[in-house]
């Protein structure tokens, strides 16, 4: 287990924010090899109501719309 220094409370932002990331890269790629998929593309969609959400801004500055379009890129998406 990597050991964490800092605010507790931002730690845990930053852990929901890439765990978020993570299962957003899952879903592009599950639908990038499969586009028929409905629930890739639901995941992939219920993410993306994530990034743009008031919660997400309050874990995070990054901008949501940015950080969609850098993963989805990532699968030419």
């Amino acid at each position: 287990m990597a050991k964490t220094t800092g605010d507790p409370y931002e730690n845990l932002a930053n852990a929901i924010v890439l765990s978020a990331v993570e299962d957003y890269r899952k879903a592009l790629k599950k639908y990038s090899r499969n586009p028929e998929s409905k629930s890739a593309k639901a995941e992939a969609d219920s993410l993306e109501r994530f990034f743009r959400s008031s919660w997400y801004s309050v874990l995070t500055s990054v901008d949501g719309e940015f950080l969609i379009r850098k993963l989805r890129a990532e699968y030419n998406l």
